[in-house]
């Protein structure tokens, strides 16, 4: 969230960025500042009436020494006055933080000065470009390609859960183990520490990087425990430096996990949430940074390149985009989205999202670090997907497909043991 020294000093500012969001934040920051003007009055008067009272405790003990009960007894009425007033301030005063706490968190974060000021993904610029679309005589969709060569029973999944929930099986559940493995080896190559995090976060967790109160409508809720089904690895890997005060020389932090993740997804149908397209179960793999704030757009463009390469490696044709601000999430302050092309449904599919949240999700975590003066400053996080699987392996399989086969990657034979995939015998 937005810090309220931003708000008090750079007002103007704040509304001028987050107009690029197509936000109109004028009423709110009004709001925001009027009710912390009136929390600080209400602790102003709580701390001149505590002050008070221990004043007058003080002269109490003093009178009672020398023996003036009658005012000694007076003095002590005046302190049960105060004390019911504060009580009633204090009850003012939470009500007032609750509130403030409730309001500053409606205001997204600013974009950054490189942020397209569009309104739908047909706004965003395409950064730049790599591979080539195969040209195939003729091509099967991913879904078709499943089923011919066994890969992944979506019916089973229909009946032991229910739509968008795939088996992988044989040929299949060995791609994803293996895209995994390459995912995983190629991330902690560059410096990233593999973590194991819980797939269920509790609530301060889904607050701290922003799910809550934002998304409880797209996560999976245990009622009974008041826990959450993650619906990205980032939420618990950030989460770990919750509440956690760095020595500058800790930075940076780099994080890289494997989860199965979980979301919910608004009712749609067609070609475009057909197979692997849209699912509320699959498996990602992702990047977390911790940085100091004068380094992150540097590591920004870092993770950038190297997501850019993992792509390249699985010799797919991609692009990046950068987004617009009206495509934009409520936290990020700049994405580069990427997308990898489908010969089969010939589109592009997004299959990660890099961004850098400056220190907009730090200020929920109480994420910070010790400056040269011994200051206290929030740092920036950045994360991104390095991959997200389901697009990967539709993207992989229809545009490598062959008359004897589905071919493999070079980068993923030593992890699957073959060159291609074949259609099963028959029985």
């Amino acid at each position: 969230m937005l810090t309220l020294k931003l708000l008090r000093e750079h007002t103007a500012l704040v509304i001028e960025r987050l107009a690029v969001k197509h936000f109109d934040a004028t009423a709110l920051i009004g709001e925001i500042i009027n009710t912390d003007d009136e929390r600080k009055a209400l602790q102003t008067q709580l701390d001149k009436n505590l002050a008070e009272q221990n004043t007058i405790a003080k002269q109490i003990g003093m009178l009672m020494r020398e023996g003036k009960k009658n005012e000694a007894e007076a003095a002590k009425q005046q302190t049960s006055a105060l004390k019911e007033q504060s009580k009633i301030w204090e009850q003012q005063l939470a009500a007032t933080e609750k509130k403030l706490d409730e309001i500053i968190v409606l205001l997204p974060n600013l974009p950054h000065a490189t942020v397209p000021p569009g309104h739908t993904p047909e706004d965003n610029v395409v950064v730049r470009e790599g591979g080539v679309k195969p040209a195939l005589p003729q091509t099967l969709p991913h879904w078709e390609l499943a089923a011919k060569y066994d890969l992944i029973d979506f019916d089973m999944g229909v009946k032991l859960t229910g739509a968008g929930f795939p088996v992988y099986k044989g040929q299949g559940a060995k791609l994803q183990r293996a895209l995994v493995s390459f995912f995983l080896n190629a991330n902690t190559a560059a410096g990233y520490l593999e973590v194991q995090p819980p797939l269920m976060v509790n609530e301060a967790s889904a607050f701290g990087t922003g799910q809550l109160p934002d998304k409880e409508g797209q996560m999976y809720h245990v009622a009974v425990d008041n826990f959450y089904l993650i619906p990205t690895a980032e939420v618990p890997v950030t989460n770990i430096y919750r509440d956690v005060i760095f020595n500058a020389l800790e930075l940076p932090i780099k994080l890289t996990a494997y989860t199965p993740c979980f979301r919910r997804e608004a009712g749609s149908y067609g070609k475009d949430v057909r197979g692997l397209n849209r699912l509320h179960q699959f498996d990602k793999v992702e990047i977390v940074q911790f940085q100091l704030p004068e380094n992150s757009y540097r590591a920004l463009d870092e993770m950038v390149a190297h997501v850019e390469g993992i792509i390249k490696a699985l010799e797919l044709p991609y692009r990046i985009l950068r987004l617009c601000g009206g495509d934009m999430s409520f936290h990020s302050a700049l994405t580069y989205d990427f997308e990898v092309y489908s010969a089969a449904q010939e589109r592009w599919l997004e299959v990660s999202s890099v961004s850098n949240f400056e220190s907009f999700q730090a200020n929920r975590l109480k994420a910070r670090y010790r400056d040269d003066q011994k200051k206290t400053q929030l740092v920036h996080t950045l994360n991104g997907s390095a991959l997200a699987l389901p697009r990967i392996v539709a993207a992989l399989v229809e545009n490598n497909q062959t008359p004897e086969g589905i071919r493999i990657p070079a980068v993923l034979q030593p992890f699957i043991g073959c060159e291609m995939l074949f259609s099963p015998s028959p029985h």
